[in-house]
């Protein structure tokens, strides 16, 4: 049995939801998402303010799906009302970012600075120049796109330059002895 699957999406107020039966779309005050669903193995609800979803049998399909669907539905519902939101710590000697216009330029020790086109609903503030703020919606588009940020020079485990996750823990190694 799903322990995600089971628990029921809180609709919060202020965010609507258009259920059919292959899809389900949800608005709020940050815009609006849609998510297509499986409706072969499984079946989604409402009730009131919440969101079920249940397993139409007991496949191995169906149980795999089940917890997946839920976990999809609350990311929508969240995106729509509070946003996601993921930052960039960037370290290193003349490492830095800046936003120009749709476009986040990084300077990572390459001969040549890497710009990077800012998706369509993202928000992305260089709130320092060491310090990156990726917002938007949809959690997917939100991870990939700072994981294409970070792609380009992740960090290294002697000194700790490049680009992480703000929090991120780095294993340091110790270097060659003399």
């Amino acid at each position: 049995m799903s322990r995600v699957g089971k628990n029921p999406v809180v609709v919060p107020n202020g965010v609507t939801i258009n259920l059919t039966e292959q899809q389900i779309s949800a608005k709020g005050k940050l815009g609006e998402l849609n998510l297509q669903l499986n409706s072969a193995d499984i079946s989604v609800t409402q009730e009131d303010n919440q969101i079920w979803v249940k397993p139409k049998n007991d496949s191995k399909r169906a149980r795999a799906l089940w917890g997946t669907t839920r976990a999809n539905i609350a990311n929508l519902v969240t995106g729509v009302s509070e946003g996601f939101t993921k930052k960039l710590e960037i370290t290193g000697v003349g490492y830095r970012a800046q936003v120009q216009g749709k476009k986040l330029v990084l300077q990572l020790g390459f001969s040549h600075d890497v710009e990077m086109e800012i998706p369509e609903g993202l928000n992305v503030v260089a709130e320092k120049p060491t310090l990156v703020a990726i917002s938007g919606a949809d959690k997917q588009v939100v991870g990939q796109f700072a994981a294409n940020a970070r792609g380009w020079r992740g960090p290294e485990p002697y000194k700790g330059k490049g680009v992480r996750y703000e929090g991120e823990y780095i294993l340091r190694k110790e270097g060659k002895k003399k």
